[in-house]
């Protein structure tokens, strides 16, 4: 609309457009208007040429009242039916986890190509492998990571330009963090914040919804939990979040993630600590080499934008020519108020090409200050 480009928006009703009455009521009243468009609703008899400088009536508010009430109590009766098959375990997200398809009855079945992989970390990780080491195992054997394993069979769902065939701790831990591996039916984990938001919230354990034997487990129960006590987590509930100037822009060029301070002295790319091919593995840059090469390049742009050469040594001379600079603008701006002034209506008509060159070159000057 806003290139020009759109005449005349032909709709059913006025549900097709909104059903939030104030958000339809403002694009009928201000936005199409605006941009001279024509709005139509079929059903409703409804065409805005024939409503110009109203909004089609109290018939045509309640429409659009009715719509969004109609709106809210589908909203609630699908989220009840909804939870109502969670309960029973019916209800299933399209998405599975990794090592899990989708069955014939809809309901999770072990994936031959990837549970295997999954039951080979959890025996790992019984034997007190850490996450770490269980990533550089699951590279060297070159085992696609969950992203793309989805991407080759065509469920692009993950970004996997920067992953390189590295599997990332997080990963790992949350696979192991997966109750639903036991065969747990288990939804229910977040949940929207009012009905028509589209904000999620995390829902406390305490409202999720669990059935055990829910369907075929890929490990069993004993080392689920074997697997979960040997690895070690360690949560920092005060911790207070880093502060440097170069926080979230350094990122490291052969693989492209962000880099994180080691011992506060230097920039590590995490992502290659545990694959030692990679061509970024044990890479260290000292931070204050980084942050002067920065100030450095920061220092020389400032040069160029204000044509300046040492700027702590010109200091002087800036602040001279800012005096200048000053003393000119007010002597053009008291010539031009004096000039306006000096204007009488007898003489403006008489004068008028004269006076005219004469402001544009005073304001010409004063622009160029």
């Amino acid at each position: 609309m806003k290139a020009g480009q759109v005449s005349t928006i032909l709709v059913k009703d006025f549900s097709r457009l909104g059903r939030n009455s104030l958000e339809t009521l403002y694009f009928i009243q201000k936005v199409f208007p605006l941009y001279h468009v024509r709005f139509i609703a079929v059903s409703d008899n409804f065409d805005s040429l024939e409503h110009k400088g109203d909004t089609g009536g109290i018939d045509v508010a309640f429409k659009h009242l009715i719509n969004e009430c109609y709106s809210r109590d589908m909203s609630i009766k699908s989220k009840t039916a909804k939870l109502a098959r969670m309960k029973r375990g019916e209800y299933q997200s399209v998405i599975c986890p990794y090592g899990y398809k989708k069955g014939e009855d809809e309901k999770m079945t072990p994936d031959e190509e990837t549970a295997d992989n999954v039951r080979k970390i959890f025996e790992w990780a019984a034997n007190g492998i850490t996450a770490g080491r269980i990533t550089r195992k699951l590279y060297e054997l070159g085992i696609p990571t969950p992203a793309e394993h989805k991407a080759g069979k065509g469920k692009n769902y993950h970004d996997i330009s920067r992953t390189n065939g590295v599997w990332s701790s997080s990963t790992v831990l949350r696979i192991l963090d997966d109750e639903r591996y036991t065969g747990m039916y288990i939804i229910g984990k977040s949940s929207v914040v009012e009905i028509g938001s589209t904000h999620i919230r995390r829902n406390d354990e305490s409202k999720w919804i669990k059935i055990p034997d829910h369907h075929k487990p890929i490990v069993s129960r004993e080392l689920f939990e074997q697997a979960k006590s040997r690895i070690r987590k360690f949560k920092l509930p005060n911790k207070q979040p880093q502060d440097y100037p170069l926080r979230e822009k350094v990122y490291c060029g052969c693989c492209d993630h962000a880099m994180y301070i080691s011992n506060g002295r230097h920039y590590k790319c995490r992502h290659s600590l545990e694959i030692k091919d990679m061509a970024c593995h044990n890479l260290s840059i000292p931070i204050k080499e980084l942050e002067k090469v920065v100030f450095d390049t920061i220092n020389a742009q400032m040069k160029c934008a204000f044509g300046t050469g040492d700027i702590h040594s010109d200091a002087k001379h800036d602040a001279a020519m800012q005096e200048e600079h000053e003393k000119r603008y007010a002597f053009f701006r008291t010539a031009s108020l004096n000039f306006m002034s000096s204007l009488s209506s007898d003489s403006l008509t008489r004068k008028h090409t004269k006076h005219k060159k004469r402001s544009l070159m005073l304001s010409s000057h004063m622009s160029e200050m």
